[in-house]
């Protein structure tokens, strides 16, 4: 899957997520307190959501399309290519110097690595 996530969509996405199945007026009003937005801006934002395959707006209700570990996904991606010019062991070795990996956590990252080596 290759969707574009922008920082306000991201956020966007989990206001919706955190209030799966909300009424869009009521999402209306949410937006206008978090994000001051006016009405138009939130349906624009939402219609974008929408059109990528992210969000529906069904019979009234928004909810998202997609599961929280595909947006993650998404907004990894785009932080590994904006801040780490898309080198995910300059990520990885960003991450690891800041946090001590426990050896459980060590053994996880070798078993995907071994899996990697497999496919």
């Amino acid at each position: 899957m290759n969707i574009k996530l922008g920082e306000i969509e991201g956020k966007f996405v989990d206001l919706i997520r955190e209030n799966e199945g909300i009424p869009s007026g009521e999402l209306v009003k949410i937006c206008a307190e978090v994000f001051d937005w006016k009405k138009s801006t939130t349906y624009t934002m939402l219609r974008r959501l929408c059109d990528k395959g992210i969000c529906e707006n069904k019979d009234g209700h928004v909810s998202t399309v997609i599961s929280k570990e595909e947006i993650a996904a998404i907004k990894t991606d785009k932080l590994i290519e904006e801040d780490f010019g898309g080198s995910l062991p300059r990520f990885l070795a960003a991450f690891a110097d800041r946090k001590k990996l426990s050896e459980s956590e060590i053994d996880e990252i070798q078993q995907m690595i071994d899996r990697f080596r497999e496919d």
